[in-house]
């Protein structure tokens, strides 16, 4: 009977209630089966399942799953400390204060042992400079906090009369004794104060160094200009005299911050120790060099921060115009004249871009603001018979128009205009090869001096340093400079105002020095080198340790001196200019194609391994798309490093290699497809890096590896197009040094015509990538805004401002009184005028805060009048902007600001009117 029961209920629906074994092993198996069902779902079906089988439950069924779901995921009532590892709860109890963690040590014992660990209070000892008279051994528990206890514990407790000034009880009785030492102690404070003001007010009168009556202006390192004089200062900043304050370091902090909130760029650095010491001692050195550095300039802070003491780096604004920066010149000079004027601004071997939409070139010299503003700039340089001169940074010199250029503006300016020859690959390693100006004729250059022009200005550590990682530097100041921007600066004046006011006044005594840089430089060397090891005889060590720099400096000055005569000695017959730039060429050449060989080995043989093995890591057709354009250019190019090896071992005076890059340039469709796939290459490795955990671990495997040459892939991905500019400037320096009757001038200037098509098509791409990611940042930013990206709309400008409101119209102008009504930013794009509400955020306890802007109105350019407000005892730096239905009275803090941003304005009005 149990065989034929199980026989026939084996596949049935009907449960044998009275068979207990039977109804068990029933259960068993539905159990089973209803599991690999539920295996085989979704998790759209297994929610449906689940919602299915609780709302049959009944209510102890629920409590059940309710205490199970409880148990394994608690969700409230949790003991962090147990849950999270032992060094994340530390570093959550590193933001309690003291009374808090002695709260803490009361709640368990395990939280006790945690809250009198010593790494939450050995910083908060030494801060406080409570540190231990002993060293805790290995298995001595607690022993920071009980130093914190008995240090509080023994802290000097306040006088009855200083505790009743503390709580404003003005009225509480002295004791004769303490009335007597109050007395006495403000009688020898006031003595040592006049003591000391009269001793610095003497040294100020009688120093002669100090007594131009030039206003404060940044320099590279961050130091005073050379020759101001700090009681100059003061009366032109509109402070009190140094004589009358009664601290000379706080009158100096308060005179550098209203000073240098009028200087150009307002860029300032923490002022380290050596170079500190070296600012300090070449303060007697006049100025001599005067440097425009333009903030498109990838990482200028580097550059600034190794300018010269005799250099006056004025940084402006790329977005400006030529008569804002000569006002910004003419400020920070005084009306000095200067030896030498030096511009750093983006640009290229035919043209500078001096601004937006505003470059300088052989064809665009003479028109009307470029002539006025270099023949206004010329007069702030000395005459050319007494060594003035121009030093443009581009590589002007290494093509015929910018030759030109160079030319013309020498005409233009009376001076001798120096460039670099491009005789140099690398992100702006031009600036290191031979410099020559555009008076000699093409065909040879005399005198080049191997990036010593640019030695005037910079110091040469800084500058090779900055030469071959600026590209790099730049994308990871980026967004440093958007977030931090405003902080940096705040938090760099005051800095730089304390440290030098403590420096100058409380350490060294300034009037007593007189050293010269290569003297400090030494003792700053020798000094850091004494301090790395221990001597019994220091003085006898550093009279050495000056010996031998001094032999070390004048060797190696006399090596400089003889290289530079082997080439400038030497006349256009000895050097075969032509060899030089096609060694170069073959250099650079090998160094670009080993970086796309260990591209290809580091990324696609082991992507490629990995899916023919079945352990797929990248798709095929992802791998495709990031790597297969790259295999083409390889082979590309290595046909072409084959073909300059060839002439290069039979190379003579009419060995041609026109027809080599020729044939390169016929198959730059290469180049062309990997350029139109760069965008979709880059956007594919983002997707497969978030979406493949195999991937993301590939990639931190092998970016910035030694096979990669340090370098992530997104970056090695950059080396075809960094190589197009590279091709071009090599080419155009080619052209330069061959003669039209050379057998290989035609071929070369076929390449070039096409290589140069092609950077141009390069810098259309990047401009159109640019535009748009700054059109959706500021969509993104703005709460409200309509729809910005239109036509060819372009982002040109923001300003930071007061939106203010006048009530008393009827009054005259100059007696109105305007309301500051809220904070607005306005947003300059080549057709429209975008106002927004500006509101700011601070976080409790920090000084960062957060702004969110909230649309108010927008206004089309061709709709929109501009007028200035005049100043007046009620308002300073405040401009109408007059739209078609309401007009917004706008004011700055600074009136650089203003006069930037009305000028901006002013011409993009121009251009929508035009």
């Amino acid at each position: 009977m149990e065989k034929k029961l199980n026989s026939s209920a084996q596949f049935s629906s009907w449960t044998p209630l009275n068979n207990s074994p039977q109804n068990m092993q029933l259960f068993e198996e539905r159990t089973n089966l209803v599991l690999r069902w539920f295996d085989l779902w979704t998790d759209r079906q297994r929610k449906h399942m689940l919602h299915t089988v609780l709302t049959r439950c009944t209510k102890p069924q629920l409590r059940y799953c309710r205490n199970l779901l409880t148990e394994k995921l608690p969700m409230t009532q949790v003991d962090f400390t147990a849950m999270l590892p032992r060094f994340l709860s530390l570093y959550i109890m590193s933001f309690l204060r003291p009374l808090d963690l002695f709260s803490a040590a009361q709640v368990s014992w395990h939280w006790r042992v945690l809250s009198e660990q010593d790494c939450l209070w050995a910083g908060r000892c030494m801060r406080q400079g409570w540190f231990l008279p002993y060293t805790p051994g290995e298995k001595e528990f607690g022993a920071w906090k009980k130093q914190f206890l008995s240090c509080v514990k023994t802290l000097g407790k306040v006088t009855r009369c200083e505790a009743a000034q503390q709580h404003w009880e003005i009225n509480q009785p002295y004791d004769e004794e303490e009335k007597e030492e109050r007395l006495k102690e403000n009688l020898t404070r006031q003595m040592i104060r006049a003591k000391i003001q009269e001793e610095k007010r003497l040294a100020l009168t009688t120093r002669k160094v100090w007594g131009s009556r030039t206003k404060l202006v940044v320099s590279g390192v961050g130091n005073i200009e050379n020759q101001a004089n700090i009681g100059t200062i003061c009366k032109t900043s509109g402070s009190p005299d140094l004589s009358q304050s009664t601290s000379s370091s706080l009158t100096l902090e308060k005179n550098m911050g209203r000073s240098c909130s009028r200087a150009s760029g307002q860029l300032f650095h923490y002022v380290s120790r050596d170079r500190a010491i070296q600012s300090t001692c070449t303060y007697t050195h006049p100025a001599t060099c005067l440097l425009l550095v333009s903030n498109r300039i990838p990482a200028y802070e580097l550059v600034l921060s190794g300018a010269k003491a005799d250099v006056i780096v004025v940084l402006y604004d790329h977005q400006g115009t030529h008569s804002a920066l000569l006002a910004q010149v003419e400020g920070a000079i005084s009306g000095r004249t200067f030896q030498r004027l030096g511009l750093l601004a983006p640009g290229g071997t035919e043209e500078i871009h001096l601004f937006h939409n505003c470059c300088l070139s052989d064809r665009t010299l003479l028109s009307t603001e470029h002539r006025d503003f270099w023949e206004k700039l010329s007069c702030l340089v000395a005459p050319a018979e007494q060594g003035g001169g121009i030093d443009i940074f581009s590589p002007c010199a290494a093509s015929a128009f910018g030759v030109a250029l160079l030319q013309k503006l020498a005409a233009l300016t009376g001076l001798k205009v120096w460039a670099p020859m491009g005789l140099a690959t690398g992100s702006f390693q031009n600036i290191l090869s031979e410099w020559s100006d555009g008076s000699i004729s093409p065909i040879g250059f005399s005198e080049p001096k191997p990036g010593g022009q640019a030695l005037r200005y910079i110091s040469e550590p800084v500058l090779h340093g900055w030469c071959r990682h600026a590209e790099w530097m730049e994308e990871a100041l980026g967004e440093m400079k958007s977030c931090l921007e405003h902080q940096l600066q705040q938090v760099g004046l005051q800095a730089r105002g304390r440290a030098l006011g403590y420096f100058l006044w409380e350490k060294i005594c300034l009037e007593d020095l007189c050293l010269s840089e290569d003297l400090s430089m030494a003792l700053t060397e020798g000094l850091t080198v004494l301090s790395k090891q221990e001597e019994t005889r220091p003085l006898e060590f550093l009279a050495n340790f000056l010996m031998k720099w001094s032999d070390e400096r004048k060797a190696t000055k006399e090596n400089q001196v003889s290289n530079v005569s082997l080439l400038s000695g030497s006349p256009q017959t000895q050097l075969d200019w032509r060899g030089a730039i096609v060694r170069e060429l073959q250099h650079s050449e090998f160094l670009y194609i080993s970086r796309l060989s260990g591209l290809m080995k580091a990324y696609q043989e082991p992507l490629t391994a990995a899916l023919n093995s079945n352990r797929e890591i990248l798709s095929f057709a992802d791998i495709n798309v990031v790597l297969s354009p790259v295999s083409q250019i390889l082979d590309l190019n290595r046909g072409f490093k084959a073909d300059l090896d060839a002439r290069l071992q039979q190379w003579g005076a009419e060995q041609c290699v026109g027809d080599v890059c020729l044939k390169l340039c016929r198959h730059l469709r290469v180049y062309t497809n990997y350029l139109n796939n760069y965008t979709t290459a880059l956007s594919t490795i983002d997707k497969c890096r978030e979406t493949k955990p195999l991937f993301r671990a590939f990639l931190k495997r092998t970016d910035r590896t030694l096979a990669t040459h340090m370098l992530c892939l997104q970056e090695l991905l950059l080396c075809p197009v960094w190589r197009i500019h590279e091709y071009t400037t090599l080419l155009q320096a080619l052209m330069l040094h061959t003669h039209a009757s050379h057998p290989d001038y035609t071929h070369l200037s076929s390449a070039l015509t096409t290589l140069q098509q092609y950077t141009q098509f390069i810098k259309k791409l990047k401009r159109n990538c640019e535009r748009d990611r700054l059109l959706e940042e500021t969509q993104q930013m703005i709460q409200g805004c309509p729809r910005l990206r239109e036509g060819n709309r372009q982002l040109i400008t923001s300003q930071d401002a007061a939106l203010l409101n006048c009530s008393n119209d009827h009054v005259s102008e100059s007696l109105r009184i305007y309301e500051h009504v809220a904070d607005v930013s306005l947003f300059l794009f080549t057709d429209i005028l975008v106002l927004t509400l500006k509101q700011k955020q601070h976080a409790p306890f920090t000084v960062v805060h957060r702004s969110t802007h909230t649309f108010l109105a927008s206004v089309a350019l061709a709709n929109l009048t501009l007028r200035k407000i005049t100043y007046s005892r009620y308002v300073k730096y405040a401009f109408i902007l007059e739209g078609p239905s309401c007009p917004w009275i706008c004011g700055t803090e600074r009136e650089e600001e203003m006069e930037h941003f009305l000028c901006v304005l002013s011409s993009a009005m121009k251009t929508t009117l035009t």
